[in-house]
């Protein structure tokens, strides 16, 4: 009951409670990002300095203080070089879990929120696109780099002319050291390299950054940290062969020290990563590239076997991380999921319409991997969801271009299939064996954070966009909040039949309404014809084009991607935990028991310790999640009835699509014909959101006009999705 003045008013109302409420929200928002940034300076700190005298006599002092513990020196470091990044994606969880749900509709401001992040520094380089973000983060490391290798030089020179060597053996000596040196170098490097091509890790959910888009940062700290791993190795091929004795020396695999062999087959491995991920390689046998990169595995474990527990624990934290997502991920995977329909479309586009369950919240910039066992059973391909999560609550949509081998041969079995007969009121089974993993994307909708929106599209570029159209009208329709008001949608396609995409948008099935709040216009360019076509207006008339449906048993899974905070934070902590507890039991009732000591044997036992510590203790928390999902999903408690009829009614709606029955975005278009689109005509000087798709040369267009409107003091912020790019204009 409210508390009253003499004047009868209610001291303390609802909204004085909610103002309240909000503040303390707000300072606990607030102080758990301090510490996480605490956390994270003071470790990278620790990581840039560390071949400083101050930083050596602090980490020699921290070792005598805590090498008395049952986990001993290895404990030790991995608390100190670890357990910070640990730490902060245990906060990560409660952040996103308590305050990413913010009222984006509340979040607008003078200036782009993300600016740096998106701000374009370069276009045109080897590194393609580059925020103002990325630019900072490339000079630091290479400043690091740059910094450590003269610091350690310096330090070893003064060592070395101490010595009461011959200057032949000092110079011999001299190599190993540096050697030795960029070794170090390369493992603290390595503790990055995992960080981003963990797809769901919690912490590029915590900075809003999207696999695809982080996987560049992979790719530019695999090339550095090989960089210094093969320099690690050279340094002591070349001593070793000036003083004769090479072969000696590289099979050499000894218990007390650094094993080199186990170096050797390390090093070989993350060569051959390191080759066929060259782009050239990549291009024209991505195969080889793919297969080649699951080395990683014996990359990763020869590492640890090379230089032992204790050194192996400064980038277990970084490693350990990728382990938990790995094997979510393939628990996620091992899941057979319903096709509800699979059509291929007379433009030489598949469209994938897949069963997933109610509670799966995704974005509509979202992308997921699919898996088609029949084509292959290690190949995963990503394609960018095309349907709104509003669409519907059972199934999400991808739209994929026929462009090489496996997307040819995904068209060429359904297309098989479609001509086989079949029973209209079954779906197929076990005609196509689809697994998914995801969604993973933006953890922001981006697309709604702005009143004018600009959508740029080369190709099949389009298929995210239809799903954010999808998404504003839902919005627009149904009374929700949205901020866009004006929608430029400009597209280029090298031939005019990709236009039928745009049928894959019923606006009569969401409502007509939005038009009295939304202005869209869609603005066309066809770069390989000079004129249209004799039959443009009645090519996509009445078409037919078949479609199947496939029962394998149950939805996707959503235990990656946008899982449940609760479940995955659970999972993380106690996977953790248990890693802990095991290495704790090894060490006390088997290491120091039996008197092991032998360097690389420890690193084996701490490598597995790692696994079933994720394994068994993690795998029980999944097991338990999993059947949580299941028993909590209303998608399980529908009629078997029902949802078959549901299912062959939406296989029936793709089998035979009526072009004149739909109204379709196709309203919306302005057509050009032998031209590109010049962006400079389609940004002006007001507030703009800017999402772009497409190849390296459109993404370049688009960020020169973007850093140029910025360089004018123009305010806008651009957003570039899937082969893509983000920065500000």
């Amino acid at each position: 009951m409210a508390v009253k003045s003499t004047s009868g008013e209610p001291l303390l109302s609802n909204g004085s409670f909610d103002h309240g409420f909000s503040k303390s929200a707000s300072l606990a928002k607030l102080l758990l990002k301090f510490l996480m940034w605490v956390l994270f300076i003071t470790w990278v700190a620790a990581i840039y300095f560390f071949s400083t005298e101050f930083v050596h006599n602090l980490f020699s002092k921290w070792i005598k203080l805590t090498e008395g513990t049952i986990f001993g020196i290895t404990g030790s470091i991995f608390l100190g070089f670890s357990a910070p990044i640990l730490i902060i994606s245990f906060l990560a969880f409660i952040y996103v879990a308590a305050f990413s749900s913010d009222d984006f509709g509340k979040k607008k401001q003078k200036f782009p929120r993300f600016r740096l992040w998106t701000f374009p520094v370069l276009v045109d380089g080897p590194f393609g696109v580059v925020s103002a973000a990325e630019f900072i983060g490339i000079t630091l490391f290479i400043v690091y780099v740059v910094w450590a290798i003269t610091s350690y030089i310096i330090q070893a020179s003064n060592m070395v002319s101490g010595f009461p060597f011959p200057s032949k053996e000092k110079s011999y000596f001299m190599l190993e050291i540096i050697g030795l040196r960029l070794g170090s170098i390369g493992l603290f490097c390595m503790v990055f390299l995992f960080l981003p091509v963990a797809r769901g890790s919690i912490l590029l959910r915590l900075i809003d950054i999207p696999f695809e888009h982080a996987t560049k940062y992979h790719v530019w700290l695999g090339h550095l940290t090989m960089a210094l791993f093969t320099l690690h190795g050279l340094c002591y091929v070349i001593s070793w062969s000036l003083q004769g004795h090479l072969r000696r020396e590289m099979l050499d695999w000894k218990d007390i020290g650094v094993a080199n062999f186990p170096g050797v087959i390390s090093l070989s491995a993350g060569l051959l990563m390191w080759v066929t991920s060259l782009q050239p390689v990549r291009k024209q046998f991505f195969e080889l590239f793919f297969y080649t990169h699951q080395l990683y595995v014996i990359f990763v474990v020869f590492l640890a076997l090379h230089v032992g527990d204790f050194i192996f624990s400064m980038c277990a934290g970084a490693v350990f991380l990728f382990i938990l997502d790995r094997f979510l991920r393939f628990c996620q995977s091992r899941t057979k999921v319903d096709v509800i329909s699979a059509a291929c479309r007379p433009c030489g586009t598949i469209e994938l319409i897949l069963s997933k369950p109610p509670n799966l919240c995704y974005n509509a910039l979202s992308f997921i991997f699919v898996q088609v066992r029949e084509l292959s059973w290690l190949q995963w391909h990503p394609f960018s969801v095309s349907s709104s999560p509003l669409d519907g609550k059972y199934h999400i949509s991808v739209l994929i271009k026929v462009l090489g081998t496996w997307t040819g041969e995904l068209r060429d079995l359904i297309s098989n299939i479609t001509e086989q007969p079949q029973n209209d009121s079954e779906p197929q089974p076990n005609r196509i064996t689809a697994c998914v993993e995801g969604p993973y994307g933006h953890e922001s909708p981006y697309h709604l954070m702005y009143e004018n929106l600009i959508l740029v599209a080369g190709g099949i570029g389009i298929s995210p966009f239809l799903a954010i159209l999808s998404d504003i009208i839902h919005r627009i329709s149904e009374g929700n909040l949205c901020l866009p008001k004006n929608i430029l949608v400009v597209w280029a396609v090298k031939k005019s039949k990709e236009f039928s995409l745009l049928s894959a948008v019923d606006l009569r099935s969401i409502s007509p309404s939005f038009l009295d709040k939304l202005h869209l216009d869609i603005q066309a360019f066809v770069t390989q014809e000079s004129e249209p076509p004799l039959e443009e207006g009645k090519v996509d008339e009445n078409i037919e084009f078949s479609s199947i449906c496939v029962k394998n048993g149950s939805c996707m899974s959503s235990l990656v991607g946008t899982g449940n905070n609760f479940w995955a934070g659970t999972y993380v902590i106690l996977s953790t935990l248990g890693f802990i507890v095991l290495f704790g039991l090894v060490e006390v009732y088997y290491i120091k028991r039996f008197g092991i000591f032998a360097w690389w044997y420890r690193g084996l036992l701490f490598t597995l310790c790692m696994i079933a510590g994720v394994v068994f203790v993690g795998g029980i928390v999944v097991f338990l999640w999993h059947r949580s999902e299941k028993r909590n999903s209303s998608y399980e408690n529908l009629a078997v009835d029902d949802n078959k009829k549901s299912n062959i009614s939406m296989c029936k709606e793709a089998t035979l699509v009526d072009e004149t029955s739909k109204v379709n975005l196709a309203s919306f278009q302005t057509t050009r014909y032998g031209c590109r689109p010049d962006f400079q005509e389609q940004m002006g000087p007001v507030d703009i959101g800017v999402i772009v798709c497409g190849p390296p040369g459109l993404q370049s267009s688009v960020a020169k006009e973007c850093r140029s409107q910025n360089l004018r003091g123009k305010r806008s912020a651009a957003v570039f999705h899937f082969n893509s790019h983000s920065f500000d204009l």
